[in-house]
């Protein structure tokens, strides 16, 4: 490449530098400029996180690469990388498994001999994450390009370094929350998403996390209720202290005030020993109520006094304890409903619904399924100690057609079961395990409606036209966003020609690209 093409691949991320760009969109046009620099079919973007690497932006790989979180102990590659430091090319014939097999879009099974680079990106002297590159060609890659690479890498460096600075008081409330005297590991999930939807969930946990206001979070069974008060908890002022978790629905009546308030010895039968209860527990940090609408009305007036002013009382005891809690509650029924019907106190219901927020469903979330099923694979192969776990086309088709009447919790259990289901039709355990449709069974709209009445003819499935169109419309959508609505960047992207993406824009309903 020549030095002017060279500067111009450069100045834009130069730039950037002195902009406060939302963080997807920065580490977009990292990977433009990155691409620009250096043409590649694959180049990702990936942070450091804990023992493991989470995909930030990438392109040419899966939509579900972005979902997942690689284990840097389980990719030998990634290693290597992050011990380096400077860039690194890997010989054609290394027999290192690489972490993209069965990523590569347009690939149907493991990678080809190919060209792979990399560099470590180190913020304030320390690892932050990788760049990484790969050709399918074996001999794309050359000497010249590792000292083009590096220096493109000390540029992204400075640019995830102002992303950094940004986000400076959020990490760190992260950092005390999983280093806080709660103990014990960080949570292993996280909120994975990029849809509107999503990003609208984002934006109201970035509102309330930071204040000490009641949150009444609600949605349906399964939509990750309490990932998101761990958000929320995470995003305040007391993430460094611990966040105590009440199941209210588990608690049976006759010890559900002995749990949350605490009780003295001989307080009961069985009450051998004082007992701290859940607000004591909390003091200090955040208390989730899970399921609270299954509280009884009596244990809901004796709630109002601990959150209206703090004051808690043990069961046996004429001493009260003041504590400092921030209180989440969840319900997966309709609390105002509860209200009107008598079963929930309208006091209580006020009281905890300060700020209400609302957990979309999976249905509604377009293709965060696929990202969220990408978390779910990569747990799978780490889990099972594979090589490699892809989702075939029409296996993503079949999950971007499919209603999900339980949410997040029931697309866990269907990964889980194909996984077991594609492993048991290999007489061999292959290095990559390709996850089919047919390892799914998942039949679009069968569970989400009502059963047919007697005599009714059943409703037609989604017939594989449509399912390929739906999965067609998807890629094409998340491609036009991914890139700005810019049609012939997606056309590149997608490797069509621009005139052709037009026609199947306006086939599937999608806006065609402006007149000029």
């Amino acid at each position: 490449m020549t030095r002017p093409r060279q500067l111009a691949a450069l100045l834009p991320l130069m730039a950037d530098l002195a902009q406060d760009l939302p963080d997807a969109e920065r580490y977009r046009r990292l990977l433009q400029g990155l691409r620009a620099l250096l043409p590649s079919d694959a180049a990702a973007l990936l942070r450091l996180d804990g023992d493991s690497l989470v995909p930030l932006a990438v392109d040419g790989l899966t939509a579900d690469t972005l979902g997942r979180r690689f284990r840097v102990a389980d990719h030998p590659r990634f290693e290597i990388l992050l011990q380096h430091a400077g860039p690194v090319r890997f010989e054609a014939d290394s027999p290192l498994p690489d972490p993209y097999d069965g990523l590569v879009e347009g690939l149907h099974g493991h990678l080809p001999v190919h060209d792979c680079l990399g560099c470590v990106l180190r913020v304030h002297d320390r690892p932050w994450g990788l760049l990484t590159l790969d050709a399918l060609e074996g001999d794309r890659f050359s000497a010249v390009e590792l000292d083009l690479l590096q220096a493109f890498a000390s540029l992204a460096s400075a640019s995830v370094a102002v992303a950094a600075r940004i986000h400076q008081l959020a990490e760190q409330a992260e950092l005390a929350r999983a280093s806080g005297d709660a103990g014990g590991e960080p949570p292993r999930r996280r909120l994975i998403g990029a849809g509107a939807a999503h990003r609208q969930l984002q934006r109201e946990i970035e509102l309330a996390g930071p204040s000490d206001l009641c949150v009444l979070i609600q949605g349906e069974t399964g939509v990750g209720k309490e990932l998101v008060a761990q958000a929320l908890h995470a995003a305040s002022a007391r993430a460094g202290r611990r966040m105590v978790s009440v199941n209210c629905a588990a608690l049976p009546d006759t010890l559900v005030e002995s749990e949350l308030f605490g009780h003295v010895r001989g307080a009961f039968t069985g009450a051998g020993a004082d007992r701290r209860g859940r607000f004591e527990l909390a003091d200090g940090g955040t208390l989730f109520l899970d399921e609270v609408g299954e509280l009884p009305l009596a244990t809901q007036a004796k709630l109002l006094r601990a959150l209206q002013d703090g004051h808690v009382q043990r069961l046996g005891s004429d001493r009260e304890h003041c504590v400092d809690v921030r209180v989440i509650a969840a319900s997966n029924r309709d609390l105002a409903d509860e209200v009107r019907r008598g079963r929930l106190r309208a006091d209580f219901y006020h009281r905890l619904s300060v700020y209400p927020l609302h957990v979309p469903p999976l249905r509604v979330r377009g293709r965060d399924v696929l990202m969220i099923a990408g978390g779910f694979l990569e747990e799978a192969r780490s889990r099972l100690g594979l090589g490699g776990l892809r989702l075939d086309p029409p296996a993503q088709a079949a999950l971007l057609g499919y209603d999900w009447p339980g949410n997040v919790r029931e697309l866990e259990h269907v990964i889980g079961r194909a996984v077991v289901k594609a492993l048991g039709r290999q007489p061999q355990r292959p290095r990559i395990v390709t996850v089919t449709a047919a390892d799914l069974s998942l039949v679009p709209g069968v569970d989400a409606a009502p059963p047919p009445a007697a005599g009714a003819p059943e409703p037609p499935a989604l017939g594989l036209r449509q399912a390929v169109d739906a999965y067609e419309e998807g890629l094409i959508r998340e491609t036009l966003e991914r890139h700005g609505y810019r049609w012939a960047a997606a056309a590149r992207a997608l490797r069509v020609d621009r005139a052709n993406l037009a026609r199947s824009a306006r086939r599937l309903g999608i806006a065609p690209p402006p007149k000029r």
